[in-house]
């Protein structure tokens, strides 16, 4: 397996967070949404997310 340079681990991590900023947004606005509607599409939203913090952190292993 390839080598991952400091330059591609620091731009990884960069944006796991961001993925992991996203997850904790939109789980709060589902959360605290009175409408099922809204609800269920933050929620859908942040479960997006969720797979794109998988998808990046594959990356690492």
């Amino acid at each position: 397996m390839n080598q991952i340079s400091e330059k591609e681990l620091s731009a990884l991590n960069d944006l796991l967070s961001g993925e992991e900023l996203l997850i904790r947004k939109f789980q709060v606005l589902a959360d605290n949404s009175t409408d099922n509607e809204m609800q269920a599409k933050f929620q859908e939203i942040s479960n997006a997310h969720k797979e794109h913090f998988r998808s990046l952190y594959s990356q690492l292993g």
